[in-house]
């Protein structure tokens, strides 16, 4: 991938202050999808990491809502299957579980229960890494199952958020925003 093409992308990204509250400076992905040639460079690098970085992958699960923009693309690529991690009460079936704090709170994420096997190896995609507590909990979820997190995969990370700190797994992120 051009590193042009990678600045593009990145410029194309929009902040929007005091979203959702005030005082955060919100980092929206949407931007980019509006611009076809634009998203599939974003794919194509994402994919590019995913098997620059592991050996085998099983399964591509993306996070509830924004990762589902990402994950069935990879996980087609890949030719491995797509799973999603859904909030509680989404998914049809027997579902496995994990609670994760919330700053007033918490909150559930379910998977279904015959979706990951004891051994397999897994990527997890999302839009965003901030706190880290949702991504914390897919690991969590996917490692309950006696699968492996081989990978997390995230297009935009907010350093200063130190949500990294959160996550036990080897992370990659395509663009960092270090502006508060």
């Amino acid at each position: 991938m051009p590193s042009a093409t990678l600045n593009e992308i990145r410029d194309e990204i929009r902040g929007y202050p005091d979203f959702p509250k005030k005082g955060i400076l919100f980092r929206d992905i949407f931007s980019v999808l509006r611009k076809p040639a634009l998203f599939e460079a974003l794919l194509e690098s994402m994919l590019a990491e995913i098997k620059k970085k592991t050996t085998t992958v099983n399964a591509v699960t993306a996070l509830e809502s924004r990762g589902f923009l990402f994950g069935p693309y990879l996980a087609m690529k890949l030719n491995v299957p797509f799973i999603p991690l859904r909030k509680k009460g989404k998914l049809p079936g027997e579902c496995v579980q994990t609670t994760y704090a919330l700053e007033y709170g918490h909150d559930v994420l379910e998977m279904q229960k015959d979706a990951l096997k004891a051994g397999d190896n897994v990527v997890i995609v999302d839009d965003l890494l901030a706190t880290g507590g949702t991504m914390n909990a897919a690991i969590k979820l996917i490692r309950s199952t006696q699968a492996e997190v081989v990978l997390c995969m995230v297009a935009i990370e907010l350093p200063y958020l130190k949500g990294r700190s959160r996550v036990d797994a080897q992370c990659h992120t395509m663009f960092q925003f270090d502006d508060e």
